[in-house]
Formats: C-alpha cells, structure tokens, sequence
C-alpha cells in the first residue's frame, strides 16, 4: 500500500464508503468528526495512524465486529509504516497496556497479514 494521504481518513474513498455501510447516518457523522480530527496539523499521519493502534491495544478493541483495528493498520501501512514497525509498537505498547492485551493485538495482526499474504 503505497498511497499517502493528507487526511487519512477524508482522502480515502473506500474508508468512507465502509464506514457508512455500517449505517448512513452514523457512517457520515465518523468520517466527518474523524477526519477533522486527522486533519489537524501539527502530527502526522503515520503517527497518527500508530497511536490509533495503540489505542486499540489499550482498548483490546482489536478482533470482533466492528473493531477499527483493520482499518487503522491499513492507515498506517498507507502513510507508510511497515509490518516490522506494527509489530514493534504493539511489543512497545505492552509494556503499557499488559502482555495479554499485546498477544492478542499481535494475533489480529497476523491474522490480517495471513489473510492478505502479507507475509
């Protein structure tokens, strides 16, 4: 994935289009707030798309449906992050988070990168 955006979450079509066939209304009103939250200007959005995965680690909101995990790797691989810099920030974040909350954000990753064939 090599396509950077300038606003992770408005610039990309097919985020917005996956967010509202979970439900119009409340699909339009995340791709509104969240891309005006990616759009500030002072971090990045590499690094915004890193500290997204963290939070999900923190939240352990990483597997079932509806999670954002997904999407957030594919921001990151988007903005440039690689497979090798996911993996380290959530061994970083698990010191933080506790290692079970890390073994399971590490399991979520290697199920998209075995589902992709990424590997």
């Amino acid at each position: 994935m090599t396509k950077k955006y300038e606003n992770a979450v408005l610039d990309d079509q097919a985020l917005i289009d996956g967010l509202k066939s979970i439900n119009p209304v409340w699909g339009d009103m995340t791709a509104r707030v969240a891309g005006e939250a990616w759009g500030m200007p002072l971090i990045d959005q590499k690094t915004k798309a890193l500290i997204s995965i963290a939070i999900d680690q923190m939240a352990l909101n990483v597997t079932g449906e509806g999670n954002p995990f997904g999407a957030h790797v594919d921001m990151a691989l988007k903005q440039g992050a690689t497979y090798a810099e996911l993996e380290e920030l959530i061994v970083f974040a698990s010191a933080y988070t506790g290692f079970n909350k890390g073994a399971t954000t590490m399991g979520a990753l290697n199920k998209i990168r075995h589902e992709r064939g990424d590997f």
